[in-house]
């Protein structure tokens, strides 16, 4: 690091691999004077919003420190519960967090609320310069939502994907809900939806695994995603959609559901072959009520959120 270093206005934290596309993201945002620390993108500009990072810290500083006590009197003079992200000075990093109260961060056991909790994260630049932030856009480690996994139930792990995108709403489909679950097959997110005890509607050509269309609530339909008519069909509480398509079709698709007032809330997977489309991602956050996140659980993807008014 360097002299620079000292006017960090924000920090992102990228998702594993994907470096490169967090970093052209910041670039087109105008974020200024861009360094790695591992998956930290530091920044000389102040914090703006990013889809693609899973965490975003807000009010970096860096110290000089003299001592492993005095790191931990410094971060612990702010608030009590800190993550550490080590990238260098790994024993030393550890020393620190021994120094510090424990901070829970189990599995999750969905559904249930993240945690509400002020969590900070640091990290050590040299053995006597620690870069920490008390404030930061997700409440867990390194923005890595993890859940306690169901490995019996689901056809695949892609509900996983639901689940966090509901944790990340703070909101998921009730009982007395109802739900479209568009290319559903082979029912990965139709399982996750059914679990809650809404009733939901599977869209797809191929059918469901049998163990998921035998849940109950579940009905499913043997047709296109692509070829519904939004007009014609009946209002939802929610439409979600974990289909493979190119982004266009999946803009055009939520444009007809949008237009036709048949769906209270969207959850849609935007996934990318190839280079990340930013100008269509543009075209999906311009939608009003809309707004996109690369989740953890997401691969090449990012998840596009909508409701009505902006309220889930």
């Amino acid at each position: 690091m360097t002299e620079a270093d000292k006017m960090i206005g924000s920090v992102y934290v990228a998702p594993p691999g994907y470096e490169a596309v967090l970093h052209k993201e910041l670039e087109r945002l105008g974020v200024t004077s861009i360094e790695w620390w591992g998956r930290l993108a530091l920044c000389a500009s102040p914090p703006v919003a990013s889809i693609w990072a899973l965490d975003i810290w807000t009010a970096p500083e860096i110290r000089t420190i003299a001592s492993i006590g005095d790191a931990a009197r410094l971060l612990r003079s702010y608030q009590r519960n800190w993550s550490a992200v080590p990238v260098e000075f790994f024993r030393r990093a550890a020393l620190i967090v021994d120094k510090l109260p424990p901070v829970k961060a189990a599995p999750l056991v969905f559904p249930q609320q993240p945690p509400s909790s002020p969590l900070g994260a640091w990290t050590l630049l040299a053995p006597d310069r620690i870069l920490f932030s008390p404030a930061k856009t997700s409440p867990f480690p390194m923005g890595e939502v993890k859940f306690v996994e169901d490995r019996e139930g689901p056809p695949s792990r892609a509900y996983l994907k639901l689940w966090e995108a509901c944790t990340h709403l703070g909101r998921w489909p009730m009982p007395n809900e109802t739900c479209l679950d568009l290319g559903a097959t082979p029912g990965g997110w139709t399982w996750a939806i059914a679990q809650l005890g809404a009733s939901v509607t599977a869209v797809d050509r191929a059918p469901l695994a049998p163990s998921v269309a035998a849940l109950p609530g579940v009905s499913f339909r043997q047709e296109s995603a692509f070829g519904l008519e939004a007009r014609n069909e009946p209002r939802v509480d929610w439409l979600f959609s974990d289909v493979i398509a190119y982004p266009d079709r999946l803009l055009a698709l939520v444009r007809r559901w949008i237009e036709a007032e048949k769906a209270a809330r969207i959850v849609l997977s935007v996934k990318f072959q190839g280079e990340t489309d930013f100008a269509i991602l543009d075209q999906f956050a311009a939608i009003p009520g809309a707004h996109l996140a690369h989740l953890f659980n997401n691969k090449h993807e990012v998840t596009f959120f909508w409701a009505e008014n902006g309220i889930f």
